[in-house]
């Protein structure tokens, strides 16, 4: 949780980030990453992709209906015993380097720590005046993340199909389809049952 707190200060209300030519992009980069895995230790890199897109572009691909967002979250939790999935990870997820966005584990509404209209309220407010770079600039900051990945000694590039997905991620960029996917790998391992809330929102909810 302090953690969470410190990182929500990076915020800067009604901006942008310049990306990779913020001073410490590299830095806060390889602390997104070594966290990721820290955690994750399965991710792939369309895990790291994952978390860098969803805390520069928030939930709005999943939002353009409200009304089936909001069915589409009640089905999701009356399907899952929270308590059997393989994995617990924490309730309030840190995202990317500017840690914009939070990921906020559904079974924080399923064990009672938040109601489930504050938290879907949260979540729809959650892309209102939201800054957002282009498609050029998310593709230039995206290599500039894959270029600090590879500096690293990390598993991830050393997996067998690690240039052929980041190919994929590549060329769905080149034709505007920014939306990236977890791997079979770290949806396996992990069971996600998450939404992403804006950092800014976080305290709206309860926690």
């Amino acid at each position: 949780m302090k953690e969470l707190l410190i990182t929500m200060c990076f915020l800067l209300a009604g901006t942008c980030s310049p990306g990779p030519k913020h001073p410490g992009f590299k830095e806060k980069v390889i602390i997104a990453i070594e966290r990721q895995l820290k955690i994750y230790p399965e991710s792939r890199i369309q895990d790291i992709y994952k978390n860098f897109f969803q805390d520069k572009f928030g939930p709005g691909h999943i939002i353009t209906d409200t009304a089936a967002a909001g069915a589409y979250l009640r089905n999701e939790l009356e399907s899952y015993y929270f308590n059997d999935l393989p994995f617990r990870g924490p309730l309030l997820d840190t995202l990317g380097w500017e840690h914009r966005f939070v990921r906020v584990d559904l079974r924080a509404i399923k064990e009672g720590i938040i109601t489930y209209d504050c938290f879907f309220n949260a979540f729809l407010r959650s892309m209102e005046n939201l800054p957002l770079p282009s498609v050029e600039e998310w593709q230039k900051e995206w290599t500039a993340i894959v270029a600090i990945l590879e500096q690293m000694d990390t598993p991830v590039t050393r997996y067998p199909d690690y240039e052929e997905e980041k190919k994929k991620i590549a060329a769905r960029l080149a034709t505007g389809d920014l939306v990236g996917h977890h791997s079979n790998f770290f949806s396996e391992s992990y069971a996600p049952h998450y939404r992403i809330i804006s950092a800014r929102e976080i305290g709206s909810v309860g926690f």
